[in-house]
């Protein structure tokens, strides 16, 4: 017992708590929790805040589009889909040769489409742009219609190898004459096509 009547610990004491600390700590502690009181409301209300923040997230994540461009961008030349895949009859993988066996899909370089139009529709006005890019030595600056961020690793290989079609991402491109994206590509839309497959749907499946 001090002098005043208090013990070294009580609120009379003049001694700070600091220095008395190794000798009443447990009556520190006793004297914080009741200067400042935490309610069990306040960690219960806390914790379903978080838990309704970390399911409206997930759920965003679930439903936003993984690509947010034009739909059906203005090509540099009007090459029709409707033409070359659609009336002549042509194999996705006679232009896109890389599918089969990597990443991705890949376009065909400005020589290969000169080799067939050197003697098909040669005199067609958008032909004649063709021949201009290859008279420059550049390439034809497509504009990409379908991509992924960067997170996300979709390869072109291992869907075509487990038998998916074309038209399940791409839609009808043979009755396209300007390519459109015609699916909306989300999370929740590549998960229901993976459950259905009976493909994995582990995380590391697609992020890298």
């Amino acid at each position: 017992m001090r002098k005043g009547g208090g013990t070294c610990c009580s609120p009379r004491s003049r001694v700070p708590l600091k220095q008395l600390a190794p000798n009443c700590a447990h009556d520190g502690d006793a004297l914080w929790r009741k200067a400042y009181p935490v309610k069990r409301s306040w960690l219960i209300g806390g914790l379903v805040a978080f838990v309704i923040a970390l399911t409206a997230g997930l759920a965003l994540l679930y439903n936003l589009p993984l690509d947010l461009r034009d739909r059906s961008p203005i090509q540099p030349i009007a090459f029709s889909h409707k033409k070359h895949a659609g009336e002549n009859g042509m194999s996705c993988l006679f232009c896109h040769r890389a599918a089969p066996k990597s990443a991705i899909a890949g376009i065909p370089a400005v020589a290969d489409c000169r080799a067939c139009h050197l003697f098909i529709s040669r005199d067609a006005p958008e032909i004649k742009k063709l021949m201009e890019y290859w008279d420059d030595q550049q390439p034809v600056p497509w504009v990409r219609v379908y991509g992924v961020p960067d997170h996300v690793y979709f390869p072109h290989m291992m869907h075509l190898r487990a038998g998916i079609d074309c038209a399940a991402c791409h839609g009808e491109v043979a009755a396209m004459e300007r390519i459109i994206r015609s699916v909306e590509i989300e999370m929740g839309w590549c998960l229901k096509c993976h459950k259905q497959n009976k493909a994995s749907i582990d995380c590391w499946a697609c992020h890298k």
